[in-house]
């Protein structure tokens, strides 16, 4: 009853609803791009560019002549992906450092947390463009940053959970009954915490697509010609003036989504202190 309370719940919501939609129809055109795109992203056609937009181009082309609507397909793929991709591995590191530490406790929680600290001690901006800046661009290498980065906060609070939770009555009986810790994790601690790490995901996924675009505006992410929303407004930029639904397009993309992504996490948090109440 809690699960079809809270679907019944965020459905209510307007703002949810019309997030959930925005966020099903950008993550379908990026999986379905190859059989929906009207073009190839990747195209260079230069007696082409800076069409208006027509039958040929919905959206018109770009500098290069290459498809706009084509690439901002694409580039959902890229931008979607690479974003869940950095929060998916995220999770896991951080539930595994994050539950070791608060419920083993004593010099393994010591150690983990300094380590923690250490880093927590940097911008997490700065110390990824740190990384990134040893690793040389690249998607794959901003990926890795953004997860050295993003992993230590998650563990801070998975460990304050986990050290509330092994206090509770229902945990105490478990290991007075002789639950194996590995059992007392799996049955009682993950699925309390689960929903708490989702509604942060949630949150963050939106900040994680602007880090994302913003190394690729910069020419430290994604790497020509490959269609990613960040990239293109950097290649946008200079045309500011003279054509800006260049920069207007995939500005729009990331605005949206990111909206989406936070309204949504609003909305999975409110349901989660509604049942704790």
């Amino acid at each position: 009853m809690e699960l079809r309370g809270s679907i019944r719940g965020l459905l209510q919501n307007k703002l949810t609803v019309l997030s959930l939609i925005i966020l099903g129809v950008v993550f379908l055109a990026g999986v379905l791009a190859p059989l929906l795109a009207p073009n190839d992203p990747t195209l260079v056609s230069l007696e082409n560019k800076f069409l208006s937009p027509c039958t040929r181009f919905p959206l018109g082309t770009d500098h290069l002549g290459r498809c706009i609507l084509s690439r901002l397909m694409y580039g959902a793929m890229v931008s979607l992906g690479s974003a869940l991709l950095v929060m998916v591995i995220t999770a896991m590191i951080s539930v595994s450092v994050g539950t070791l530490s608060g419920y083993r406790g004593g010099w393994v929680d010591s150690l983990l947390m300094r380590l923690c600290d250490v880093f927590l001690a940097f911008p997490n901006l700065v110390l990824t463009l740190v990384i990134v800046g040893m690793l040389g661009p690249g998607l794959v290498n901003v990926i890795i940053a953004m997860v050295s980065v993003q992993w230590v906060w998650y563990a801070r609070i998975i460990r304050g959970m986990v050290l509330s939770l092994k206090e509770r009555g229902f945990i105490l009986s478990a290991r007075v009954a002789g639950t194996p810790p590995w059992l007392i994790i799996i049955r009682h601690i993950f699925p309390n915490i689960i929903p708490y790490i989702v509604v942060l995901a949630t949150l963050d996924l939106g900040m994680v697509i602007l880090h994302i675009s913003g190394l690729s505006f910069l020419g430290l992410g994604v790497q020509p010609p490959t269609p990613e929303w960040g990239a293109m407004l950097n290649d946008a930029k200079q045309f500011l003036r003279s054509d800006p639904k260049l920069i207007m397009f995939p500005g729009a993309m990331i605005l949206l989504v990111v909206i989406s992504f936070n309204l949504l996490g609003d909305a999975l948090r409110d349901v989660i202190e509604f049942y704790e109440s």
